[in-house]
Formats: C-alpha cells, sequence, structure tokens
C-alpha cells in the first residue's frame, strides 16, 4: 500500500473514528477523544498519556482502528504497542473539547509490522475538518484568549461565534453585572451557562451565569445551535467554559493590568429630541471617568507525580470612577466596584480506568458610592448630598465529577455539583421620611418655574437582604459502543430555591396627558381635569410595589442518543429527550407542572462527500425546551402588590412632594392595579391555565464546510428557528369573565387573580373557583382575547473563511445575513427594559397585541466579524478583532388606535405612534456598530519570553452609536418629551495595558 492510499484510509477512518467517541463527542462536554488506525498485528494496542498523568490503553481492531474516548482535556502522548513494546510514538497531541483528534500509525514499504513510520499527521493539529459534528460550535483556545483583544468575560468571547450578538445594553448578568448576548433572534435569558460541566445558569431569572477568571480558562465552547439531546433547558444558546488543570510539570504566574482614565474616550451627551424640553440636554457623560485595575495569579502541577494534581486561579479586579446622572437627578456619584474570583480543581487518577475531578469556583461583585451635588450649568460638584445602595453578590460552585472507564465500549461519569448565591444591599443614611420622585420631567412648570423639583432619596425599591439562592445539579451518564453504534444515555437533574426573595417600593410618579381624556378606561381613572390644578393636563400617582417569596423549581430529564456510522462516509445522529419543569409557590404547592412528557427528537447527520475529510456536508433538526427559572413566582404565584393612586395637585414642596392633593374618580375610589395585584395571593391551582405547555421551539441547520487547500477552509450554514409556544401572562381578566358568564357561571371579574400564566395565541383554559369548594372550568380562545398567534422566526445565512494557525499568523472572516421577526422577543423585552421573566407587558391584553408583528430587538441584518493574530517577529504578537453590525430595530409606542385612547389602562404601551399603527421596526433601525479592537504582546528573548508586555485598545476608532432610544411616545396632544432620546450609548474606547509572567 503506498503512501497516497494510506493517507486516503486514514481519513476515511477518521468518520469511523470521530462516530465512535462516546461521551466525549457531545455538546457541554468536558472531554475529547483521540482515534485513527493502525496496522493489524496480533496483540496490538495504543495507549495515550497526558501530562496530567491520565494513561489508558485500548486493543487496536481488526479492521484496524482504535479510538479512546471521554479522554480529559490536556496534552498526550500516543504510543503505539506491539508485544508489550512500544514501537512508535507521536507527542504533543492537544485535545479540543467536545471533538476528537486523529492519531495514526501505518508501517513503512517493505517493511513489517514491527518498523513503522507516520502517515502524514502533524502532531498537535486538528483534522481541518470535524466530520463528526453535526452542530453549529465555535471553540476559543486558552492560546487565543491570550491573543486577541478582548474584554475579560465570557459573554465577550461568545461575540466571536457566528449569530451572537450584544443584548440590550440595560441587561445585565445577575450576579456578575456584566453585559448579555442573544443568540440567533432569542432572548438573553434562554442561554445556559456550564462550567466543568456543570449548569451555573442564573436560576432566577436566566440572566447570565457564573464564568472563571479569564486566565483560568483552558477552553470556551460556545454553541449557537443543533446541540444533542444530552442537554436542554435553552432555546438560544450554551457557553460552556472548561478551566485549566494542572500536570506533572509545576507553573505558575500572575498578571496586571491596569485601563487608565486619561485613556479613555466618553460618550456624546444625550438630548431631549422631542415634547416640549427638544434640544435640551437630558444627560451630560464628558465628566463621567473610570479607571480599572485587574490582578490575577495562578499555580498547578502535581501533588502526586502521575496521581493527583492541583491547580488555582485568583482575579481581583478594582473599578473607580464618576458617573454624572441626568439632569432630574443631578449628582455626580463617586463610586467603587470590587470583583473578585478564584477557581481550584483537583484531578486524582484512582487507577487507569478511574478519575476522579473536583472543582471550585466562587465569584463576588461588591459596589458602593457616594452622589454629590451637580451643577449642569457650572459643570461642577459640590457637596456630599447622600449615599448610594451599596450591593453585596456573590456565588460560588462546587462539582464532582467520576468517570469509569468500565470497557473499553462503556464509559460511566457521573457529576454533582451545587451553587450557592447571596444578594444583599443597603443603604447608608436611608431616610424613610423622603419618598423617592420620579418623572420629575412632567413637574407642572407653572409651579416648578422649569426646574424639576427632588430630593436625596435615591431609593425606589429596596431589596431583602436575606436573599439568598441554591441550586444542585445532578448527572449521570452511560455510554456504549456497539459495533457502528455509540449509545449514550442518561438523566439530567436539577432543584434550585430561591429564599427571601422581594422588593418594596414607594414612589411619588408626575405624569402629563391630554387634559379631557381619562388617564386610563381600564381600570377607570378620571381625566386631569377633573381635578384642581390639572385643567392642563398634569397629574401624579402615589406608586406602592411589594414582593416577598421562598419558592423553588424542580427539573427532571432523560434522554438517549445514538451516534450510528451508517457507512464509511455517512454519520447519524439520532436522539430524544424528556423533560419535566416543576415550579412550587411560597406553600410549596405546585403552581407550574408541565411533567406529561416533553419530547424532544433531535436528528442530525453528517457526509464526507470526498472519503478524506475535505468537504463535509451536514444538517440538524431538533426540539428544545425551555423551564421557567425562579422568579416567576414572584408577580405570578406569590401574592404582589402593584397599584397608582392618582390625584390633581396646586403646588410642589421642597421635597418634591405634591400638595393641594385632589384624588381623581377611579373603579375601586383609591388605588387601581392594572394587573390587579392588591397583594392578595392567588390559590395555586389558578395561578396556570390547565394544561400548560413550557417554551419551545424548532431549529434546523443545514451547512458545508471545505478544505481549499492545507492552509484555508471555508464554508456555508443556513439556520432557521420558529417558536412554537411562548409561556407569559394574561392579565384580561374582564375577556374571561364574560366567558364564563355566557357559560352559565356567576364568577365576578374583581374576583379573579390579576394575571394567569398561559400560552398566549392559543385557547386556554383557567380554573376559577366556584364557591363551594370546587372550580369552574373557563376556556378562552386566541380570537376571544383578540390575540394573534405567537410568533419568532430567525433565519440565518452564514458564511465564512478561517486561516488555522500557522505558526505565523490565524485569521477568519465570518458573515451572517438574519432576519428575526414575530410578536413576541421571547421571556424578556427588550426595547421598553422589562426584565419580568414570562411575565411582560406582551399578552396581557389583545389590544397590546395589534401590530405587534415586526422585527423584534435582538434582529441584527449584517454581521460581519474578523477576528485574528499574526506573529509579526519572534518577540512580537499583533491581533485584531473587528465586529461590523447592522443596528437593531426602533420602536415606537403610543396610546391605542386613532383617537389615541387608554382602554387597558397601561398607558402609551400601545403599537401606535401618533395614532397610527407602529409595527417594531417601523420607526426604523439604529446605527451601524464598527468595532475595530487592536492588541499587541512583547516578550522579550532576554527573559526567555516568560514575561510579557501587552497593550490593546477597544474600540479603536472611537465610534460611540446610540444603542437604544426612548420608545414611548405619548399621545399627539401630549408628546412625551422623552421619546426617542437616546438610552444606552456604544462603549466607548478605552486602552488597557498590562504586564504579565509566567513559568
Amino acid at each position: 500500500m503506498n503512501k497516497l492510499q494510506l493517507m486516503r484510509l486514514s481519513r476515511i477512518s477518521l468518520a469511523l473514528g470521530l462516530a465512535m467517541t462516546g461521551a466525549g463527542a457531545y455538546a457541554q462536554s468536558t472531554t475529547g477523544s483521540i482515534f485513527g488506525q493502525a496496522p493489524v498485528a496480533e496483540g496490538e494496542s495504543v495507549q495515550v498519556k497526558s501530562t496530567s498523568g491520565v494513561t489508558r490503553e485500548v486493543a487496536v481492531g481488526a479492521d484496524g482502528r482504535y479510538t479512546v474516548g471521554s479522554l480529559p482535556l490536556g496534552t498526550y502522548t500516543v504510543s503505539l504497542v506491539q508485544g508489550g513494546k512500544v514501537v512508535d510514538t507521536r507527542n504533543e497531541i492537544t485535545l479540543r473539547v467536545g471533538s476528537g483528534t486523529e492519531v495514526s500509525f501505518a508501517a513503512a514499504s517493505g517493511a513489517d509490522a514491527t518498523s513503522l513510520s507516520s502517515v502524514t499527521v502533524s502532531a498537535n493539529a486538528m483534522p481541518a475538518i470535524d466530520v463528526s459534528s453535526v452542530d453549529a460550535r465555535t471553540v476559543i483556545t486558552s492560546q487565543q484568549l491570550a491573543k486577541l483583544p478582548l474584554a475579560r468575560s465570557a459573554e465577550a468571547i461568545a461575540l466571536l461565534a457566528p449569530g451572537v450578538v450584544p443584548g440590550y445594553s440595560g441587561f445585565t448578568g445577575t450576579t456578575t453585572g456584566g453585559s448579555l448576548v442573544s443568540f440567533s433572534g432569542s432572548s438573553v435569558t434562554e442561554n445556559a451557562y456550564y462550567l466543568n460541566g456543570f449548569n451555573t445558569t442564573d436560576p432566577l431569572s436566566g440572566f447570565g451565569g457564573i464564568s472563571l477568571p479569564y486566565g483560568a480558562i483552558d477552553q470556551q465552547e460556545i454553541l449557537s445551535g443543533g446541540y444533542g439531546a444530552a442537554y436542554g433547558r435553552s432555546d438560544g444558546g450554551v457557553i460552556s467554559q472548561s478551566g485549566k488543570r494542572g500536570t506533572n510539570e509545576w507553573h505558575f504566574g500572575a498578571q496586571v493590568q491596569w485601563t487608565p482614565a486619561f485613556a479613555s474616550g466618553v460618550s456624546p451627551g444625550s438630548y431631549y429630541v422631542s415634547g416640549a424640553n427638544a434640544g435640551n440636554l437630558y444627560r451630560r457623560y464628558s465628566d463621567n471617568k473610570s479607571w480599572q485595575t485587574t490582578e490575577s495569579a495562578y499555580v498547578g502541577g502535581p501533588l502526586i507525580k502521575d496521581k493527583l494534581f492541583f491547580f488555582a486561579a485568583v482575579e481581583g479586579q478594582k473599578q473607580s470612577g464618576d458617573s454624572v446622572g441626568a439632569v432630574t437627578s443631578s449628582y455626580d456619584t463617586k463610586y467603587e466596584y470590587h470583583n473578585p474570583k478564584w477557581y481550584s480543581k483537583i484531578d486524582w487518577n484512582i487507577n487507569d480506568n478511574n478519575i476522579l475531578e473536583l472543582t471550585g469556583a466562587s465569584t463576588k461583585t461588591s459596589y458602593k458610592g457616594n452622589l454629590y451635588n451637580y451643577d449642569y450649568a457650572t459643570n461642577g460638584t459640590s457637596d456630599l448630598n447622600s449615599f448610594d445602595t451599596s450591593t453585596k453578590n456573590s456565588a460560588s460552585v462546587y462539582v464532582a465529577k467520576f468517570t469509569s472507564y468500565i470497557t473499553d465500549d462503556i464509559t460511566l461519569t457521573a457529576l454533582y455539583g451545587k451553587q450557592k448565591m447571596t444578594y444583599y444591599s443597603e443603604t447608608p443614611g436611608y431616610d424613610p421620611t423622603l419618598t423617592y420622585i420620579n418623572g420629575s420631567e412632567f413637574e407642572n412648570p407653572a409651579i416648578t418655574g422649569g426646574s424639576p423639583i427632588v430630593n436625596s432619596q435615591t431609593v425606589l425599591t429596596a431589596a431583602d437582604p436575606n436573599h439568598h439562592a441554591t441550586s444542585n445539579n445532578l448527572r449521570l451518564d452511560l455510554s456504549w459502543k456497539l459495533g457502528d453504534h455509540t449509545i449514550t444515555a442518561g438523566t439530567d437533574n436539577q432543584n434550585s430555591h430561591d429564599m427571601d426573595d422581594g422588593e418594596t417600593g414607594s414612589a411619588w410618579i408626575y405624569g402629563y396627558g391630554d387634559a379631557a381624556t381619562a388617564i386610563s378606561d381600564s381600570p377607570y381613572v378620571a381625566a386631569p381635569n377633573t381635578g384642581a390644578g390639572g385643567e392642563n393636563g398634569y397629574y401624579v400617582s402615589k406608586y406602592l410595589y411589594s414582593t416577598s417569596a421562598s419558592v423553588r423549581v424542580k427539573q427532571r430529564a432523560q434522554y438517549i442518543e445514538d451516534s450510528w456510522q451508517v457507512d464509511d462516509r455517512w454519520l447519524v445522529k439520532v436522539g430524544l429527550r424528556n423533560d419535566q419543569f416543576t415550579n412550587y409557590n411560597p406553600d410549596g404547592d405546585a403552581f407550574l407542572r408541565m411533567t406529561k412528557p416533553q419530547w424532544a427528537p433531535r436528528l442530525g447527520f453528517s457526509w464526507d462527500v470526498n472519503g478524506d475529510s475535505t468537504l463535509k456536508v451536514y444538517g440538524n433538526a431538533g426540539r428544545y425546551y425551555l423551564a421557567m427559572p425562579a422568579s416567576v413566582a414572584l408577580r405570578a404565584a406569590a401574592g404582589s402588590l402593584y397599584t397608582n393612586e392618582y390625584y390633581t395637585y396646586t403646588g410642589i414642596d421642597a421635597n418634591g412632594n405634591p400638595t393641594g392633593l385632589t384624588q381623581l374618580a377611579s373603579s375601586t375610589g383609591g388605588a387601581v392595579s392594572a394587573n390587579n395585584e392588591y397583594g392578595q395571593a392567588p390559590d395555586a391551582k389558578t395561578v396556570a391555565a390547565s394544561g400548560i405547555q413550557s417554551e419551545y421551539q424548532d431549529e434546523y441547520l443545514l451547512g458545508f464546510t471545505q478544505q481549499i487547500n492545507k492552509d484555508y477552509v471555508w464554508g456555508m450554514k443556513a439556520q432557521v428557528r420558529k417558536l412554537r409556544n411562548i409561556l407569559d401572562d394574561i392579565c384580561d381578566t374582564n375577556t374571561i369573565a364574560a366567558k364564563a358568564q355566557s357559560l352559565g357561571y356567576d364568577v365576578d371579574a374583581t374576583a379573579l387573580n390579576g394575571c394567569y400564566l398561559s400560552n398566549p395565541g392559543r385557547s386556554n383554559t383557567y380554573r376559577i373557583p366556584n364557591g363551594s369548594g370546587g372550580y369552574y372550568n373557563v376556556t378562552v380562545s386566541a380570537d376571544e382575547f383578540g390575540m394573534p398567534s405567537a410568533k419568532r422566526n430567525y433565519y440565518g445565512l452564514e458564511t465564512f473563511l478561517e486561516h488555522p494557525f500557522d505558526g505565523t499568523w490565524q485569521a477568519k472572516i465570518d458573515y451572517v445575513y438574519s432576519k428575526s421577526y414575530g410578536n413576541t422577543e421571547g421571556q424578556v423585552r427588550s426595547d421598553i427594559g422589562q426584565t419580568d421573566v414570562s411575565a411582560t407587558v406582551d399578552w396581557d391584553f389583545g389590544k397590546l397585541m395589534e401590530n405587534s408583528n415586526g422585527l423584534l430587538s435582538n434582529d441584527r441584518k449584517h454581521q460581519l466579524k474578523i477576528y485574528g493574530s499574526w506573529q509579526a517577529a519572534p518577540e512580537w504578537m499583533l491581533s485584531a478583532n473587528i465586529a461590523l453590525l447592522s443596528g437593531t430595530p426602533k420602536t415606537c409606542l403610543g396610546y391605542y388606535g386613532a383617537d389615541e385612547s387608554n382602554p387597558v389602562g397601561y398607558g402609551s404601551y400601545y403599537h401606535y405612534c401618533g395614532g397610527v399603527a407602529s409595527a417594531p421596526g417601523d420607526a426604523g433601525r439604529q446605527p451601524w456598530q464598527h468595532i475595530v479592537s487592536l492588541s499587541a504582546e512583547y516578550r522579550p528573548m532576554w527573559a526567555n519570553q516568560k514575561l510579557g508586555f501587552n497593550v490593546m485598545v477597544y474600540n479603536a476608532l472611537n465610534e460611540s452609536v446610540a444603542t437604544a432610544t426612548y420608545v414611548r411616545y405619548g399621545s399627539s396632544t401630549a408628546v412625551n418629551t422623552n421619546y426617542d432620546r437616546v438610552t444606552y450609548w456604544s462603549t466607548p474606547r478605552y486602552v488597557r495595558f498590562g504586564i504579565n509572567y509566567d513559568f
């Protein structure tokens, strides 16, 4: 057999070998595999040994193939053994998470099997195309992270992947406080986060998850679609981090980074663009300055060589600065953030067949600030006014993972982990005698003289300082190779507890509208001109808000998947997952029980067209269910209070409190709640519609990847996502009561729950107490509610060109053309910044959903991403990261219909603008973003390149464009002065200097 034939045989075996990598080949894995071929000989085996002491030896099959699956990540030596002696070896084989690495051996021409030489396979080189994958996956290694100019967060790394875009700027992680991302049109709460295989997704609301210290990341896997049946609870994307581990050599290092204020840009000022204040400055950013330092260190090595290993990393970040508030809250806040992280890992190779891994990690963020009076006329800061609310949030994770190679064909993995979170806040010097003033720009100028009157109260809502939460995750996975099939099955169970969660708040909220038009039609609130001082449309409301709960969520899942190598070119993966979700109220009663089979089939294929891994065509179809986080209970099942009591006024005192109050007539004779939230705890059996179903989405992928030559790979991928079901609340109790009465039931609408968790866009059946211990069952259709079917469709077409790192340079160009449209973003709503998961304004009433079909908030029509590195000289590394993104759609929300009325009492939240129907996106788009980031590193030879000096410039062009604007228009006769005002700008330029030492 000649060399060319051997190479072709090796490539044909690639598909077969990768198909049999066992549990190490699916997404969110923390392992990889090694496979290949060797000349057939009696008693032949392949031995693999890592620098962290993992040793395994498997027999070479009668067909000359071998596979070693479920290997911990690391660098391996692979040896061919005959008769107990090593006859050939490959060194420096580095695994990539969730993938297979080919290492083949072949006999030299004319030689017997004991004289061996290599097929042309470079050590440490990955196959150009992984024909075993059927998903959309991007893996970023620690080597790439050390070179690329990136912000130091899991989300910033994820933005390198196609279809991943920044989320709404006002959404941040619950524990980390960092920015969030959207995958292929989904909302930011629909992603899953993993750390060494453990699910760290925020259990309260899904806003982010725990991530590692930046220097402790070995690899980050970003999955934007098509993952297998072993994982679920996400219809967005997956961010999975694998941490570093100790090896047989001790290594340590340290790094200091500094981001100075003098090298940072500032955002433009924000101006009113409509209403009475048009053209006036709303907020000045030029006096906002901050600096940041980050100090980190790591150490790793053997406690017992080849047996017991240790790795630890710490990171401390401090940020200090000034932030000037808007003219309506003119304070200069001098603040500090402290964000420490740590990570540790112990690996114990019990023997060649059993491995135990222990992981610990923690992240904390604390904030404190002092508010100083600020004069907009002089740009001057003066004396201390008050103290800002300080916060201390923390999250810690502890994980144990056991892997047993029961036989060469059977692998068992068991993982158990626990996550603990605390959320503490307090306001030093809090003065309960002062009431928070909201909407001061709507105070009657005839009283104020045009200068808003406020007080030093900075607290709108106060959280329970005892708030904490826990979650745990138990996984069992068994993989069994049976000929051309690899069967993997297991369970995935998760529990979370949210304790002492809740907020209380009160405020005076000033408003302005048409003087002769009722403030609300339902619940009824009279027009301003019916009270003294309201003749010109000015009014005020006393706002009260309170939530309090300790709740829990139980999630269970079972799955099975078959990876079947049909022949030497076709691989088919068939999987089935079943999820069960149960949410409990504060009394321990289930108010959401979605435990009937929720079958989630997964089907994927990979076609090695030429049989040599130079051209792959692949596809995937699957269904993905999404659980409801713990926070859903706060508004839906725990008895929340959310009321406003309306008045007109004839004066305003020095603290911003209205005087000369005249209470306006209302349907209750006092405070009203548009959602009937008066503090009453609902019956758990009535909270959700009978037979309610989880949110779920169907997804389809079809693509190809081709090796142009040994240096370049390109490909294209089409992705389609269709949201099939949504879970949100419906608050149209009048329609429910009317339907009940039409059925002959004696039902009082005022006795119903404020809102009901439902499947909007479908028929829902509600349980209504009948007064005799039983319930009426009332079915209301979507047409009766006046609602459309729920829709969120995403279409994306990606193309890329990549040059892998060859010792000199690496680059990737990726372009995505996409469209995300429908009438629901998902669990949250970006255009109004609403964070109430599955309790958004959407679907509350049919009239709110008229004209709602349009471009969704996370739509980015064009995405061009370019990143790469160049070893310009032995001592110099230059890198760049460029993102060109088209702007998101803009929304205009006004009053209802041509007559601009307020039929459901929500105010300016209807899809009308100045009396004209206005779908999302009709108001235009935000500007394009052009983010060019550059970095350089110098590693001098005189320090043996262990010492490094680096600089990174984020947004080198210092471009600052609007990323979000205020969307509430008001009415034609009383335009909201905030409408279309910029609420968030893109991040301005900053420069980060660093020095690091690695030994």
